[in-house]
């Protein structure tokens, strides 16, 4: 049976020393899933639910969240398109925390393939928009303000996002097992 919570330390991505905006963007943003992606391995549902002092978030709920935000900034903000359920179901302005609430209500394997899956859907988007052409492409979502995003500023915007959830994630798995370290052990 595949232990779908286990992190693979092989895997570890090193973004380019020397590369294109685009590959130093990827890199670093790739480098912040894994850390993410790390923090939260390895630990069983309790270890997921974990919360720590008065805060409300645990890991768990930061992979259904980041799983979320992945499907957000580019099926709907590159693409226009709708997010897809589990998404589009949500009351999101009665519930802004459906997703950090009802992580509990899967087992870590199904929070894992959430993300996973969500993550693989966004790099299959980036991959074609980059294809198709540069950082400077602007997505079909319009904003209130009239305005469309970059394909620069999403990415930035989502490499921002997951670094601010990394630091939570750090934190808490730390409380959970004393776990520590900025690059996991190879």
């Amino acid at each position: 049976m595949t232990d779908h919570t286990a992190f693979d330390a092989d895997s570890w991505p090193d973004p380019p020393a020397a590369g294109s905006e685009a590959e130093a963007i990827l890199g670093a943003l790739e480098r912040q899933r894994s850390t993410v992606e790390w923090k939260c391995s390895g630990l069983d549902a309790a270890g997921l639910q974990t919360t720590l002092g008065r805060s409300a978030v645990t890991l768990g709920g930061l992979l259904k969240h980041l799983a979320h935000v992945e499907d957000g900034h580019f099926t709907r903000l590159w693409l226009a398109a709708p997010a897809g359920e589990p998404w589009d179901s949500v009351d999101w302005n009665s519930d802004p925390d459906w997703a950090f609430r009802t992580a509990a209500d899967h087992t870590p394997a199904e929070l894992f393939t959430l993300w996973r899956d969500s993550v693989a859907r966004s790099r299959a988007i980036v991959d074609k928009a980059l294809a198709q052409g540069g950082l400077d492409q602007l997505g079909a979502y319009v904003t209130r303000g009239k305005e469309r995003l970059n394909l620069r500023r999403i990415l930035l915007d989502l490499l921002e996002e997951y670094a601010r959830h990394a630091g939570h994630a750090d934190l808490i798995r730390e409380s959970v097992d004393g776990l520590v370290g900025e690059d996991p052990p190879k």
